[in-house]
């Protein structure tokens, strides 16, 4: 499990970003599998949403999750929200709810992690290139200033995600983030007649735009093996029919 220094310093807030470490999957989902829509043993997955529950010390029944789509939804849920678990496709949650876990699957995609310490409200965003472009990250933060959370008062951690050196895309991909704004083109590399793009940095700029200053960058890559990391990349490399996936969890306590 791997912490933000920031959010770590925050009262009233428990967090943790985990890799594959710990769980109790088998063969290609080994061992902390947490996508409960993968084709991983349903019961070894629902022990590893414990595991990650347990390590956290949580009071709640489970951890709430949604079906991710890759969009620019989101959900908030209250202590009026009558929501049940994975029953909506959006792919943020939002809650000012206490001891009410909340998380995200990722497999090379970014996961955020967001905690107002004075309106006492947390976010957890999936972060793929496409919710990001879609503006995922701006509809989440703009709906937590509605509510009255402050950028002075916001803690953003990015956490583990594939990094620009890993993330090869095609000539028509870099257009069509070039044409939304000629400043995107920072966000990418040519090495070699290959184009790499710098998801996580196109993510942080997203939330600088927000005026938030108090921003941790676990600065990580879940493509290279030895970060030990589902990725959907590697598993294409390794021509697997499917992968597991990583949690990252945040909860008020």
């Amino acid at each position: 499990m791997f912490k933000s220094k920031k959010l770590s310093k925050l009262k009233n807030v428990k967090h943790g970003f985990f890799n594959k470490n710990g769980g109790v999957s088998k063969g290609i989902y080994k061992s902390l599998n947490c996508g409960i829509g993968s084709k991983d043993n349903k019961k070894n997955v629902k022990k590893n949403l414990k595991i990650v529950k347990n390590k956290i010390c949580i009071k709640s029944k489970e951890i709430f999750l949604v079906k991710q789509i890759h969009s620019n939804k989101f959900i908030f849920i209250n202590e009026k929200s009558k929501i049940t678990n994975r029953s909506k496709e959006v792919d943020a949650i939002i809650t000012n709810k206490k001891n009410f876990p909340i998380a995200i699957l990722t497999a090379d995609c970014v996961p955020i992690l967001i905690y107002d310490n004075k309106k006492n409200m947390i976010a957890a965003i999936h972060a793929g290139w496409k919710g990001a472009y879609k503006g995922i990250i701006k509809n989440v933060i703009n709906f937590m200033f509605k509510q009255g959370c402050k950028s002075r008062n916001t803690t953003v951690a990015i956490g583990p995600s594939i990094s620009k050196n890993s993330y090869e895309v095609k000539k028509d991909f870099k257009k069509k983030f070039v044409k939304k704004d000629k400043k995107n083109i920072i966000f990418f590399k040519d090495s070699n007649k290959k184009i790499y793009f710098d998801l996580p940095n196109y993510v942080k700029s997203q939330v600088k735009l927000h005026k938030i200053k108090n921003i941790d960058f676990l600065n990580k890559d879940t493509f290279i093996k030895k970060n030990n990391f589902f990725s959907a990349r590697q598993s294409i490399k390794f021509k697997h029919n499917d992968y597991g996936r990583n949690i990252s969890i945040i909860v008020i306590d």
